[in-house]
């Protein structure tokens, strides 16, 4: 299984599940995986009170000829029984990953750094951005840069390019890496649980332009980051992580924009791992992460 950086060996598989909870789904995963000669090596499972909700990962080890799609076809009756919504697949696939930006690069360098390290199980096939502020930062990675402008009249044209975008290289996942443009309700979703946004911890308190600079302003104590799924409802999707920072009077403007940009950065690569690692299950309007 992979854990923290590790890539894991080949045959491990991840089964991530969400059901209505009921006694025996436990034992009926448990179950599947002993036919199937598997081994676990990683289980967390939550059963939520309120919601009435199951929800469980599995990171395991076959040994022997066997593919994701084989076992998935063996484990749908499993899933049919207790009316699951499952996904199961190798844990060496790395998530086609599609990375959004405008004109502020630090999220986009860190994400690219990370994944060009190995640190990050994702593949990045295309970096959008409605600005060509960084196309030089793509170049260096040698990751192919997209230049889509986005005004009211085009908006439309350019999210269909988007979606066109995101077919043709098998995207799984669209990150916002600080992209400065609303995406229309039609695309939230279209592909719900599929986008992943990062923003400043300051709303609604400080909106608009440079909210770091008017935090300054008023003295502000810390600054942090929120990294959530995108819906209809601007910047009020399911949260992933969050993280703050303290600051003080010794802070410069330019200190705090730095240290919220840095929150900013971990935040999103923490959410963008669990994601791609299929750590993260949506819950309603709340997550469960298994960490």
């Amino acid at each position: 299984m992979a854990v923290g950086n590790a890539v894991p060996p080949a045959g491990d598989y991840i089964l991530v599940l969400s059901c209505p909870d009921r006694p025996g789904i436990v034992h009926s995963v448990t179950g599947f995986l002993v036919e199937q000669g598997g081994n676990i090596a990683e289980s967390q499972q939550y059963g939520d009170p309120d919601t009435g909700s199951f929800f469980m990962r599995i990171g395991f080890t076959v040994e022997g000829d066997t593919t994701a799609e084989a076992l998935r076809e063996s484990f749908a009756p499993v899933s049919e029984r207790f009316g699951m919504d499952f996904r199961l697949w190798d844990a060496r696939a790395p998530y086609r990953t599609l990375i959004m930006v405008s004109r502020q690069l630090h999220c986009l360098n860190d994400l690219l750094f990370r994944q060009s390290s190995g640190s990050l199980q994702i593949d990045v096939p295309l970096v959008v951005s409605n600005h060509t502020d960084a196309e030089r930062l793509c170049a260096s990675y040698g990751v192919p840069f997209a230049h889509l402008p986005v005004t009211p009249e085009t908006k439309p044209d350019a999210e269909a390019e988007l979606q066109r975008l995101v077919e043709e290289h098998d995207v799984h996942l669209v990150v916002l890496a600080r992209y400065m443009q609303v995406l229309s309700d039609d695309l939230c979703r279209t592909m719900s649980g599929r986008i992943i946004n990062i923003h400043h911890s300051f709303l609604p308190s400080f909106k608009g332009a440079k909210p770091y600079h008017q935090a300054y302003d008023r003295g502000v104590k810390q600054v942090g980051a929120t990294a959530h799924y995108v819906t209809a409802d601007l910047d009020e999707g399911p949260i992933i992580e969050q993280d703050v920072l303290r600051v003080d009077h010794g802070y410069t403007r330019e200190a705090l924009v730095s240290a919220g940009q840095d929150v900013e950065a971990q935040v999103l690569s923490r959410a963008v791992r669990w994601h791609s690692q299929s750590r993260v299950l949506l819950n309603g309007h709340r997550t469960v992460v298994f960490r």
